[in-house]
Formats: C-alpha cells, structure tokens, sequence
C-alpha cells in the first residue's frame, strides 16, 4: 500500500470514530508523526493534502522542515518528544504547537524564550497518567496546580493536555483519566492516541490522534 493509501485509509477510520461517537465530521486533527523520516519520504504526504505533522527531536526536525515549511507556508509542526530547557529557542522558533511541557523549570524557560522571540507557540502540558518511572509527565494529582501556574503565573497559553498511555495497558482508563483532568484544568483540547488506539482514543474524546506507523510505515 502506498502512502497516500495509508494516509486515506486512517483518515477514513477517524472519520467512522468521530460518527460513532457523534462527534462532529472534521473535529479530530491529525497530526502525521514524521520522525525519522527524511524530506523526500514526507513530501508523498503533503502532496495528498496532510499538512499536521509531529517530531520527537528539535535537532532532527532543523534538518528537514525549515525547507519543507519555505515550500508550504501552511505547514503546522508539534513537538511531540521531550524537550531540554537547552532546546527551547530553537524548538519556538521552529515549532507551532508544543506538546510536550511537562516540568516548572522548561515551563519557566519557555515563557522567557516566548517573550524574547515574540513568538507564541501553543502549548500542551504532558501528563504521565501511568506514573512510569521513565516517562516524561507531570503526575495527574499535580495536573491542575501545574496548569494554574503556567497559566496565570507565567501567561503560557496551555490549550490542552497530552498523554502516551502505558504500551501494556488497556489505555481506554488512560485516556478517560486525561479527559477528566482536562475538564478539571479548563483546556478544551486533548492529544492522545497513536497508530494502535486513536480510535479508542477518539470515543474518549481526543481533538488530536498522533499516527506514526500507520501512515509512514514501520520505522
């Protein structure tokens, strides 16, 4: 199956999630995560109209989206992995959305990098509903005194909560635990979901599925 062919057949299952869940056609964003994947395999999905895509590296995304972005000016770019306070500049200069803020200290460098740019990508906070040890996240009992305080103390525009649910667990309670947290935060948007379960992700509620694999093929 070509590209185009997966793209299409996972757009085609969003749509049928969103019908069962009565949700309105168009309200789930895709965001095609392109990582490890160099220019040339990802133009095949900007040519089938795809123009949301997710990075895990800040180094990796320099490498091949400003020359894609200078050929489409209406490409959104998330940063989807980790981020290191000493990547901060280069991450607002380069990236629309950023998924990812998941400690006070890269929340405080974000805000002062924000304000220097005079940039402001939009924010997620990234929460770790599994407790995992070696996972990024603040933990869900800590979720809304940290959105509070990237909010009204350091004016981040948090829009919305992110998670990545344990790979060996159903992530249905996963994804209702974020939907919940987020109506306690007061964000309208949740990102969750990837190539095995955005459509379970979906009849929970999310506003953006991230699917790697399904589109782009094995890494």
């Amino acid at each position: 199956m070509e590209l185009e062919e997966r793209l299409n057949d996972v757009r085609s299952h969003i749509a049928a999630a969103e019908q069962r869940g009565g949700r309105p056609e168009g309200s789930v964003q895709l965001v095609a995560v392109s990582k490890t994947f160099d220019a040339d395999a990802i133009r095949p999905a900007l040519q089938a109209g795809q123009r949301i895509f997710g990075e895990n590296r800040v180094q990796e995304s320099q490498g091949k989206w400003p020359g894609l972005k200078s050929e489409m000016a209406d490409i959104e770019l998330h940063l989807i992995g980790p981020l290191q306070s000493n990547k901060a500049a280069e991450a607002v200069a380069l990236f629309d959305v950023i998924e990812t803020v998941d400690r006070e200290k890269i929340a405080h460098v974000l805000a002062d990098e924000m304000k220097r740019q005079a940039k402001a990508p939009r924010l997620y906070v990234q929460v770790n509903t599994g407790l995992e040890p070696q996972k990024a996240g603040i933990a869900p009992d800590d979720t809304v005194e940290f959105v509070a305080l990237c909010r009204d103390q350091l004016g981040l525009p948090i829009e919305g909560l992110m998670c990545i649910p344990p790979a060996d667990e159903n992530p249905g309670p996963h994804f209702a635990l974020l939907a919940k947290l987020a109506r306690d935060c007061g964000v309208a948007k949740l990102s969750m979901g990837m190539s095995g379960d955005y459509e379970t992700a979906i009849a929970f509620g999310a506003t953006t599925v991230r699917v790697g694999s399904a589109i782009f093929g094995a890494r």
